[in-house]
């Protein structure tokens, strides 16, 4: 009799189905997406609360006055320009160039990790009736809520 060593083909069908099976039950588990949505979030996060202190910071380092822009930070929430100067001009950004003149309150402003090259930061800047900030990131995802006031 003449037996031979090794493995059937339907041994080993079965070995790469057992372990596919295994692979996409770890990747469903793992959830990619979710996940890296989560990072964004994460950065997110600290990007918004890296913007109103700097705006925080301001105010105290000038007698309780914001930054003065074109428009001004209003009630009405405006989203914030990641350049400064005739990139941010119009109604509809807010030239917080101030902020990072010198780079005495930031570096740059920061940018939301989804948006592509715009004069847009992703994120937004308002002021209450009462003077609070609120900046927020209404890009946010996995039904995120992101806003810091202050």
């Amino acid at each position: 009799m003449n037996k031979s060593k090794g493995f059937t083909l339907i041994e080993l069908m079965i070995v790469i189905a057992i372990i596919s099976i295994l692979a996409s039950i770890a990747v469903i588990a793992i959830n990619p997406q979710k996940q890296l949505g989560d990072s964004r979030n994460t950065h997110r996060r600290a990007d918004v609360n890296t913007i109103v202190n700097a705006v925080y910071q301001y105010s105290l380092d000038n007698n309780g006055s914001l930054p003065t822009t074109a428009p001004a930070i209003s009630t009405t929430p405006t989203i914030i320009c990641n350049t400064s100067g005739a990139s941010c001009s119009g109604a509809s950004y807010i030239d917080l160039g101030q902020l990072t003149a010198s780079e005495k309150y930031l570096v740059s402003i920061p940018i939301d990790p989804s948006k592509p090259a715009s004069p847009s930061s992703g994120y937004m800047i308002t002021k209450s009736a009462n003077g609070r900030i609120t900046v927020n990131a209404p890009s946010a995802e996995n039904s995120a809520t992101i806003t810091i006031t202050r």
